[in-house]
């Protein structure tokens, strides 16, 4: 089965999402992504026991950061697969990123790009 979904869309894989930490996610706006989304286990379903409700947190915090910050905390999205359904995580990626589209870009990497 070929998914497709967004081709800007960058896969970075980790054995659990609970290994996912705040500053992994808060550097790849740093570095310019536009939106971080994590896909984990379904809740009560992780293989490591409560990897997936730690990362939940994690975004959660990283929400409250961007919205401080004036990024806006709807550029970071948790959501809860099993690892059968990949037609979902293509629609959650067509998703994310029109969201993002619509937001337009980090204003962080708009800032950089006016400054060079």
């Amino acid at each position: 089965m070929r998914l497709k979904y967004p081709t800007d869309i960058r896969i970075v894989r980790v054995p659990c999402t609970g290994k996912v930490d705040v500053l992994h996610m808060l550097r790849a706006f740093e570095k310019g992504a536009d939106g971080v989304y994590v896909v984990g286990c379904l809740e009560g379903d992780c293989h490591y026991n409560s990897g997936n409700l730690r990362a939940r947190k994690r975004v959660e915090q990283v929400q409250k950061i961007l919205d401080t910050i004036g990024i806006g905390g709807e550029r970071a999205q948790m959501y809860n697969l099993s690892s059968g359904e990949g037609p979902l995580f293509a629609k959650y990626a067509t998703e994310m990123h029109e969201r993002i589209l619509e937001m337009g870009p980090n204003p962080i990497k708009a800032r950089r790009q006016q400054a060079a």
